[in-house]
């Protein structure tokens, strides 16, 4: 990609509105899965993030690994915690990354029913502002549009680390 017969590197002049497409829909994908059959990242099929967390108990996600680390209920919030930042500099706060405390975020290890509910349903709702957001061009610094490339990596990772701590989560084998 990107390159000519000669092997130069192109150069291509891609309007913004396409780059937040783009991300807009790898990120959509990773949280709702393959709706349309076609997976960019994800195998044809595959549910996604949020409906492979439906699939988990509180107890399922209140599981720390054997050998150490975070639940999954952890990794959730996390994950709540960070697409809410971008979704307040999305609504215009300034900074709110500056002052973030990540590690505040990797405390929640065990949930009850209820709150495991009230999880999934935060996720929900942060997933689906930050993929609203998506679809508004604007101005960026380099800075900026490299965050925003770097949250849908972020969730990809998360959704992997997810799928290697519990089977049942995990989306279809390929089938090309």
């Amino acid at each position: 990609m990107g390159r000519t017969s000669e092997g130069q590197n192109e150069l291509l002049m891609i309007p913004i509105s396409t780059i937040f497409r783009s991300v807009s829909t790898v990120f959509t994908e990773l949280i709702n899965g393959t709706e349309s059959g076609y997976g960019w990242v994800l195998n044809r099929g595959d549910k996604g993030l949020l409906r492979s967390l439906d699939q988990l108990s509180s107890r399922e996600a209140s599981m720390v690994p054997a050998e150490g680390g975070a639940s999954i209920a952890a990794h959730v919030d996390h994950l709540c915690y960070g697409l809410s930042l971008f979704n307040r500099w999305n609504a215009g706060e300034q900074d709110p990354f500056t002052d973030a405390d990540y590690s505040a975020s990797w405390r929640k290890a065990s949930v009850s029913a209820n709150e495991w509910e009230a999880l999934r349903s935060r996720l929900r709702k942060e997933a689906r502002s930050w993929r609203d957001a998506l679809t508004e061009s604007r101005q960026l610094s380099e800075m900026e549009m490299i965050g925003i490339v770097a949250c849908a990596a972020h969730v990809a990772y998360h959704l992997g680390a997810i799928r290697q701590m519990n089977r049942s989560t995990r989306g279809p084998t390929a089938n090309d």
